[in-house]
């Protein structure tokens, strides 16, 4: 009995030196990974056992019991998320499950500026590690992504929305630009679709409208008044001759070097609104909210010109005499600048 009883005794004791050494490091910080960082990949539909392995494989935790016991005690086990996790320190398997439980999944924050053309966006792109310029602007080409806002879409110029984007590191340009896309669709309200059509334009010549206001002022006190120029002009039947979309069709032939001369203001393209009456047959960047907004309800102005004060903003004039008197006041280089002093 005597030997029984020690038996006895010595199992209570080595398990509840296990439960207290399986609690110690439920409790401890852990980090069993040399990199500055350690990625866990959880799969949608992974159980326990699964996302236990791999954090144990990756040496976010230390061993299958201490993942056990942590579990049980958090009681997480039905809460946890699918999703990439970030690790970068020594961390308590409770927190670590914590963390999961949360859907603190890891992402990276990328802003595109409003503005951009779709080769801009492509360098952003790049630069953030999702992949190859090529492959986003081949993305950006698939137009059917855009149909239901504009059914003649040759690609998504114009409809990749400005924002920032919060992504999963392996997102694909395909899905980035879908993304992209479903933003612009949710920008481009009921309330804006119904002004261009109230206005008699096309939801393509409304983002190519809300474009060029989005190139010319980033000011925001300007833009319904670039808005209302440009609809003036239109109603005129008069040339935009806007030296931004000369660059877009000098970029699109591929002959653009950063700068613009006045034999340039000849290109042959649909894009040159020195040559073609009337709006260029797409956008030629990605408007932002106020853009869209500028372009939806303009001034009530009746400018016809303006001219760069060289300080971000503009002077407007209604009269050609008034538009190159303030072109000689602001405009005193010899060279050519995005000023209309051919407008008439």
């Amino acid at each position: 009995m005597k030997t029984v009883g020690a038996v006895l005794l010595l199992t209570l004791l080595a398990a509840g030196g296990a439960a207290y050494v399986v609690n110690d490091r439920v409790h401890a910080p852990f980090q069993g990974f040399t990199a500055p960082e350690q990625f866990v990949d959880v799969p949608a539909g992974a159980g326990t056992r699964a996302i236990g392995d791999r954090l144990v494989a990756a040496g976010v935790v230390r061993d299958a019991l201490t993942f056990r016991a942590a579990l049980w005690l958090s009681g997480d086990a039905r809460r946890l998320k699918a999703g990439e996790y970030r690790f970068d320190r020594a961390s308590t398997p409770l927190d670590v499950l914590g963390k999961i439980a949360r859907g603190e999944v890891y992402v990276v924050s990328m802003t595109f500026p409003e503005g951009l053309t779709i080769a801009e966006m492509a360098r952003i792109v790049e630069a953030h590690g999702f992949g190859p310029r090529a492959a986003f602007i081949a993305a950006a080409g698939d137009h059917a992504v855009a149909a239901s806002i504009d059914p003649t879409a040759r690609d998504l110029e114009g409809y990749l929305f400005p924002d920032t984007y919060l992504l999963p590191r392996r997102t694909d340009a395909a899905h980035l630009v879908r993304l992209m896309v479903e933003r612009f669709d949710k920008a481009f309200t009921q309330e804006l679709r119904d002004a261009s059509r109230a206005r008699g334009m096309s939801a393509r010549q409304f983002v190519t409208l809300a474009s060029i206001v989005e190139k010319e002022t980033a000011r925001a006190d300007e833009r319904s008044v670039v808005a209302a120029v440009y609809e003036n002009r239109l109603k005129l039947g008069m040339p935009l001759q806007w030296a931004p979309t000369v660059i877009y069709a000098l970029i699109q032939a591929g002959t653009y070097d950063g700068n613009i001369r006045r034999s340039d203001l000849a290109i042959d393209s649909p894009y040159n609104t020195y040559r073609v009456a009337g709006l260029p047959p797409g956008p030629i960047a990605s408007p932002g909210r106020d853009s869209l907004e500028a372009a939806a309800h303009p001034a009530d102005a009746d400018f016809l010109y303006f001219v760069s004060r060289n300080d971000g903003s503009h002077e407007f004039a209604r009269t050609l005499d008034e538009h190159n008197r303030n072109v000689t006041k602001f405009q005193r280089s010899p060279h050519f600048n995005f000023v209309r002093k051919t407008s008439k």
